[in-house]
């Protein structure tokens, strides 16, 4: 038998108040403040056109672009993307000689002079080249994994994938819980459980028996920066230990001042001056420092970097720095040996545009200022509709923002503080648990917030984060990013006044 509902049947068994509720959640537009992509508005389409045409229109480009590539990749690129980054992470272009920046630990002054193109590898972008990473570089009968938490969530598929065990380390108050850390690598080696190792030793790699995992820069999901004392003291705890520190540094370039609590978004300070990476990074430290008997030059840190952030994560391209012997053995992957250099072909078009500086110009006039003002919305709003039900803002309320001052790499001047990235984390009022939060705002408002138990290290019960919530301000146009907010206030207020 088929039972047909009409409106008149289907009032008897729903409710007016329902019928009503369902009506208004069909006419909400569905607002997305999880999702970690680019706005539409926020891609470099026009410039990405003008490359690709220029590549594809001369052969002597287009052909090696459309071959297999080296394994190291794309040659040009590879030249291209050392000196930009080198004019980023330090105040001279390389080659030049060592000078001194202004961190310090103790009495020791940490200097940098750059790297080459043969330090660096093209990638996949930078999930795809953890992958590699660990291909190369771990061993599921030895090696265990730390991940500074809460972390960015889907990095916990790519190490299961890998056969390894996961462990939470907190980020304290400043990037990452060292003693922690230490004490836990203490406590694995000394329990001697992880000493047979399953693949075959290979002459151009080494297997690290601990790799530390990190986003050191607007960390997804906090938004937080490690401070340099604290990245100095991270490398000499890898180097002490023969850690693997595997960061990626995909927010580095978007960055601009934060906003001062009593600034318009109409009236923000510009962006502009901030033409330095807001800190080194872990890899650039590694290098300055002394060289460790026995390493055979592998080093102990590598940056992964991508221009999914800067260009569109569809390119699926991105770059790795590290030692030339660590970088010679990552290319030697076996998908990389058998199919050539990852994204050969847009490898062509991103070095056109770094040559040209379209993609720098990009950053510095579309990107950064856009962010800015994005995450000011986002930030006001807060204020405005979640602060009054006893939202704490990380790293706002609980002054955890890298200021520009003295432990920063000229990052700007005075008081101003700098922020970046795609995200800010919110820590809700006690008794208000983040997954029933999110549940409701779906069902009540057609709002998708991303909980803060997502964040949690796969495996590893030990940290907790039940009272969080990670917002995105990059992918809703500007007045949703507005709207969300008030959505989510309207749902909180309803369980803060139960």
């Amino acid at each position: 038998m088929t039972l047909y509902l009409t409106s008149s049947t289907h009032s008897l068994y729903c409710p007016r108040s329902v019928m009503q509720k369902m009506v208004t959640m069909a006419s909400k537009k569905p607002i997305n403040l999880f999702r970690g992509w680019p706005n539409a508005s926020l891609l470099p389409t026009r410039a990405l056109k003008e490359a690709s045409a220029t590549a594809l229109s001369n052969p002597s480009i287009s052909n090696p672009g459309l071959w297999y590539g080296p394994d190291p990749g794309y040659q040009p690129l590879r030249e291209s993307i050392a000196k930009w980054l080198n004019g980023f992470y330090h105040s001279s272009i390389s080659p030049k000689p060592s000078r001194v920046e202004n961190g310090k630990e103790g009495n020791e002054e940490i200097g940098w002079s750059g790297v080459g193109a043969e330090s660096i590898c093209i990638t996949g972008g930078a999930s795809q080249n953890l992958a590699c990473v660990l291909q190369v570089y771990s061993d599921p009968g030895i090696t265990t994994v730390w991940m500074v938490a809460p972390c960015y969530y889907l990095a916990c598929n790519i190490f299961a994938d890998a056969g390894l065990e996961m462990k939470a380390v907190g980020m304290g108050r400043d990037g990452i819980d060292l003693e922690a850390l230490e004490k836990g690598m203490k406590g694995v080696d000394k329990d001697g459980k992880k000493t047979k190792p399953i693949k075959a030793p290979k002459p151009w790699s080494k297997t690290y028996r601990h790799v530390i995992y990190s986003v050191p820069t607007f960390s997804n999901p906090s938004g937080l920066t490690m401070s340099l004392s604290t990245r100095t003291a991270l490398v000499r705890l890898a180097r002490k230990y023969d850690a693997l520190l595997v960061t990626d540094d995909v927010y580095d370039f978007l960055q601009f001042p934060l906003a001062p609590s009593s600034s318009s978004v109409l009236d923000l300070p510009s962006p502009a001056a901030l033409q330095l990476a807001p800190q080194p990074r872990l890899y650039d430290i590694d290098l300055t420092l002394e060289p460790r008997p026995g390493s055979k030059d592998f080093g102990n840190t590598i940056s992964n970097g991508s221009f999914s952030k800067l260009a569109g994560p569809g390119l699926r391209t991105g770059w790795a720095a590290a030692t030339p012997p660590f970088i010679h053995g990552l290319s030697q992957a076996g998908s990389t040996r058998s199919g050539g250099s990852a994204s050969q072909l847009t490898a062509t078009y991103l070095d056109i545009l770094i040559t040209n500086s379209s993609l720098q110009s990009y950053i510095e006039t579309v990107l950064k200022p856009s962010y800015q003002r994005r995450h000011a919305l986002l930030m006001s709003a807060v204020h405005v509709h979640l602060t009054p039900l006893g939202v704490r803002v990380l790293g706002v309320d609980d002054e955890m923002h890298l200021p520009a001052d003295s432990d920063s790499f000229e990052g700007g001047k005075g008081e101003e503080k700098i922020f970046g990235g795609y995200f800010v984390l919110l820590r809700l009022p006690n008794g208000v648990a983040a997954k029933k939060l999110a549940t409701s705002c779906a069902e009540e408002e057609q709002l998708t917030i991303a909980p803060g138990h997502l964040f949690e290290v796969e495996g590893d019960g030990s940290l907790k984060f039940e009272q969080e919530v990670r917002l995105c301000f990059a992918w809703e146009a500007e007045q949703e990013l507005v709207e969300g907010v008030e959505r989510m206030g309207r749902v909180l207020k309803g369980m803060v006044s139960v």
